[in-house]
């Protein structure tokens, strides 16, 4: 039973910090240094990850309708989706099937969302192992989490008054979406946080608030989708059935918890700048310390 809630705990952190930007990876570990499972290091480390899962069905489910890029033939636009019609061959005959059953704009959102998990893969192939073997630690953590803390006030003040250039999803060019994925390859360090990354990224390249955060969401899916298929696959798929319990707890649990935090977040956008993230980041970076140096974590 203590298990379980330290579990129910565990999948609360995820479901709130997976999409505030505050680090989720980096909450996870200390909170994990506090609660812990009772369970081996790699099964402990492979859960830190898997759970996401449950925080991207949030992000399906909300978005469902925005990122489907299906419709019936019924649903067809009365005009072409394209500039320039082909006369024949295998692009006519793409054509002819895009107008009768696909929403091309989201096509396209699509692309750029895979052109942005580009440097993600890479810089995670290369350096996974030696990541999780030299910095997912507190001290580590808590460096980041007050690095990115400044960032955040630093460019929210430097923001302050500037008209955002990029309004709209649609806005986002393929050049753009890469630097995002660039910024997103840089939370590979833990306390970083992977949409905290993105969001400073796309507040730099002039986007507002809003376009920021939801591009994060949308590139949450294949990335946090893709390392936790490489983690079950690392792990192995033989769980003890206290370990099914935990796993699949704490996913349902971020679920249900994302599902509500992804909604204040963007409500809360509209109005707010991210500074109080960077004000939390650093108050709890410089506790973090404080314990580290007492032997406390």
């Amino acid at each position: 039973m203590l298990t379980l809630l330290k579990t129910i705990i565990l999948g609360i952190v995820e479901g709130v910090t997976e999409w505030l930007p505050i680090s989720s990876t980096g909450h996870l570990i200390l909170v994990g240094n506090l609660l812990d499972l009772g369970q081996s290091e790699a099964f402990t480390e492979m859960f830190n990850v898997v759970i996401q899962l449950g925080a991207i069905l949030a992000v399906v489910v909300i978005y469902f309708w925005r990122l489907w890029p299906f419709h019936t033939a019924k649903n067809a636009a009365e005009k072409t989706q394209f500039s320039y019609r082909a006369s024949g061959g295998f692009t006519r005959k793409f054509q002819d099937f895009a107008d009768k059953y696909l929403y091309m704009d989201k096509i396209v959102l699509w692309l750029k969302i895979a052109v942005a998990l580009i440097p993600a893969v890479l810089v995670g192939a290369l350096f996974d192992n030696w990541l999780e073997a030299h910095l997912y630690k507190p001290v580590p953590v808590a460096v980041m989490l007050i690095l990115y803390g400044v960032l955040f006030i630093v460019i929210e003040n430097w923001n302050r008054g500037r008209k955002p250039r990029i309004s709209r999803i649609r806005q986002i060019s393929w050049k753009n979406a890469f630097l995002i994925g660039c910024f997103q390859a840089l939370a590979v360090i833990p306390g970083t946080s992977r949409s905290g990354a993105t969001i400073v990224g796309g507040l730099l390249l002039g986007m507002s608030r809003t376009v920021a955060a939801e591009f994060t969401f949308y590139l949450a899916i294949p990335t946090m989708f893709g390392a936790s298929v490489l983690k079950l696959a690392k792990f192995g798929l033989h769980f003890s059935a206290a370990e099914a319990v935990i796993l699949l707890t704490g996913m349902v649990v971020a679920f249900v918890v994302s599902i509500f935090v992804i909604r204040f977040l963007m409500e809360y956008i509209r109005k707010h700048d991210f500074k109080v993230f960077g004000w939390y980041r650093i108050v709890l970076g410089a506790l973090v310390l404080v314990l580290a140096a007492a032997g406390i974590l």
